[in-house]
């Protein structure tokens, strides 16, 4: 019986999304496998993270071409951008936290491609005046990072119901955490 890769991967991810120490044992267990048999596909834990960003990069990547970032007025398409990366939000969360990612000769060219990409995004906005220009395209890229693995957690753990994920997000990062006083 041949391995179902995509299976382990995302089995791997919803448990090491919500308890990100889990064992190799545990992520074969999670999976349905040997730990033998994940090990013969993935030679460590270091492996099974690479093998995790490169699904985490795919998924945001595809989630970047629906939600269709060049349409319309930015604020919808960063509403859109965020629906569409709820799915892999968990992911995100997990592969955000990890800091081995991080370590080494730099930023993997996947990360690059994602964060050239939103910060396109918030660049128009800030050029045709409908975002803030005193916060850098870079801060709001990774502004959208941290709310997308803290409403992931929050999900995750019940506080926070999945149907609201979009608009938790979306609107605390468009219009902020202060509340603006009618005149």
């Amino acid at each position: 019986m041949a391995l179902d890769r995509d299976h382990v991967l995302r089995s791997a991810a919803a448990l090491l999304t919500r308890r990100s120490t889990a064992t190799m044992d545990e992520v074969a267990r999670a999976a349905g496998i040997s730990r033998a048999t994940l090990h013969r596909h993935f030679a460590g834990r270091d492996a099974l993270v690479r093998a995790l960003e490169a699904l985490g990069i795919a998924e945001c990547e595809a989630a970047l071409d629906r939600a269709r970032l060049d349409e319309g007025p930015v604020s919808e398409a960063v509403r859109r951008l965020v629906r569409e990366l709820q799915s892999a939000a968990g992911l995100v969360a997990f592969l955000y936290g990890e800091s081995q990612l991080w370590e080494g000769q730099g930023q993997n060219e996947g990360w690059e491609r994602l964060d050239a990409r939103i910060g396109a995004l918030f660049r128009r906005g800030q050029r045709e005046g409908e975002l803030r220009i005193d916060l850098t395209p870079a801060w709001l890229t990774e502004a959208l990072y941290g709310l997308i693995t803290a409403c992931a957690w929050a999900t995750l753990d019940g506080r926070v119901a999945a149907r609201d994920f979009p608009t938790m997000v979306a609107e605390l990062l468009l219009g902020g955490a202060l509340r603006n006083e009618e005149p």
